[in-house]
């Protein structure tokens, strides 16, 4: 609770910075407020309970994830003064805007009751909704913003009506109230009803087939940073919210909804892959690349046991593995021609450094050793074997070989063939968080205990 508090109270110091012109502060004060929050969430991880009636409840699954939220802000902020360095008035309005939606990521993740999950969810959306649109002069992130609006608003309407059969069923909005009452055998149609609406609204927020229409317009559209935060921190915040969802509002998942949820993560695998391959566009690419990794990381929601730790690992791993591919994107994007993958041609030559490490991004996101991406795949497949889904675990073998295809068709474009352009010097922000990610991500590959272990310990 004290951590959702200071990331408030951050937001707000950023903006009373901005009031007193103190706007050269502002970035390494978010930063270092940001190391704190994160030292405060640590010392949160062995103090659960719930606070405000049960609104909001810390235990290891909220304090990992939002752990995991914080580092990612961290990379995104410091990212932020050279993507904005055009515009040094509105740094202010984008780092609080960051922060208040890492407010809403963490109560997404800490909610007790569906009112705080819905208010967490509304928060992040509205925030996500003004960042795409943010480059008013761009008629393409004019028309990403208008979608991704239009698309969250029927998703967190499904979420809202889906709520409301809830509550008409169980007559409660606690998660543990309605946890309880869901084991009844007189529970009403409508609770499944509900819980199909508030599972399809969630699905839409990490781009899952076939709610992943808007996903790769507005990526291609909103500014690169933008599309960081929505392939990275959006994403882990609304998967693990899905399994929060799935594992403490119902005992016992339903065959019907099982089957439901494989379906659609062979969809999502097959369809973000077979779409990849065919793209020019980085950015478009790696949109399909996410919806190919919703698909991966619902495979979590089958698991017979606590799949939670393995659903943290894998999270952890794609988000750093983007982090550092976008970081790399956005250099090239801003001193070359564009996004598209013609841009990186001769990268490796020019700046080995940034093309390495986005080598080593696209082989981790491919499930190649010695990154983290393999071990967080092995560590899925193994748990949905054993839950009896076999099938599942040979279309995500499948997609994973043609995942390799889009991949190495952008470390091939670096390092095979020649660019004339001359490439300026790299800004320190990106090389640092480059590094830090790439740097992370073979960590955590060699040593998974320490993050799968996190929720259990």
């Amino acid at each position: 609770m004290n951590t959702l508090l200071a990331i408030t109270g951050l937001g707000v110091l950023v903006l009373l910075f901005e009031i007193l012109n103190f706007r050269k502060g502002i970035v390494p004060m978010a930063l270092i407020g940001l190391v704190g929050v994160f030292a405060l969430n640590l010392y949160e991880f062995d103090l659960s309970g719930g606070h405000f009636n049960n609104m909001i409840v810390i235990d290891r699954f909220a304090t990992s994830f939002t752990a995991l939220f914080i580092l990612l802000t961290i990379f995104l902020v410091a990212l932020t003064p050279d993507f904005y360095k055009d515009t040094p008035s509105k740094i202010s309005d984008f780092v609080s805007i960051k922060l208040f939606l890492l407010a809403g990521s963490v109560a997404m993740v800490s909610f007790g009751n569906l009112a705080m999950f819905f208010l967490g969810i509304e928060i992040l959306s509205i925030a996500l909704y003004v960042l795409a649109a943010s480059n008013r002069q761009n008629l393409k992130s004019n028309e990403a913003g208008m979608k991704y609006f239009l698309m969250g608003a029927f998703a967190s309407g499904f979420i809202l009506f889906g709520i409301c059969l809830i509550y008409g069923a169980t007559g409660s909005f606690n998660v543990a109230e309605i946890y309880a009452l869901s084991s009844s055998t007189v529970t009403p149609s409508w609770f499944y009803i509900g819980l199909i609406l508030t599972i399809s609204g969630m699905l839409f927020k990490i781009a899952a087939v076939p709610f992943h229409f808007w996903a790769p317009d507005v990526y291609e559209g909103s500014p690169t940073l933008v599309t960081t935060l929505m392939s990275t921190l959006a994403k882990v915040v609304a998967i693990a919210t899905l399994y929060k969802i799935t594992s403490q509002l119902i005992i016992d998942m339903p065959y019907a909804f099982e089957i439901m949820i494989v379906v659609i993560s062979i969809a999502s695998m097959t369809v973000g892959n077979i779409m990849a391959l065919r793209q020019t566009n980085v950015k478009r690419m790696l949109a399909f690349s996410g919806i190919s990794h919703a698909g991966f990381m619902l495979m979590a929601l089958l698991s017979s046991g606590d799949a939670s730790g393995t659903l943290l690992y894998y999270a952890t791993a794609y988000a750093l593995s983007g982090i550092a591919a976008f970081a790399v994107v956005i250099y090239v994007g801003k001193n070359g021609k564009g996004e598209e993958i013609d841009s990186f041609n001769g990268l490796g030559k020019s700046n080995p450094v940034l093309a390495a490490i986005l080598t080593g991004a696209m082989l981790s996101m491919g499930g190649i050793p010695i990154f983290s991406g393999f071990f967080a795949k092995f560590m899925l497949f193994t748990d949905t074997i054993n839950s009896g889904y076999l099938i599942v675990v040979i279309a995500a073998v499948i997609n994973s070989i043609i995942s390799i295809g889009y991949y190495f068709k952008l470390i091939l474009a670096m390092y095979t063939k020649e660019s004339d352009d001359v490439r300026p010097a790299v800004p320190m922000a990106i090389h640092v968080v480059a590094t830090l990610a790439i740097l992370l991500n073979i960590a955590i590959g060699l040593f998974p205990s320490y993050i799968t272990n996190l929720i259990m310990a």
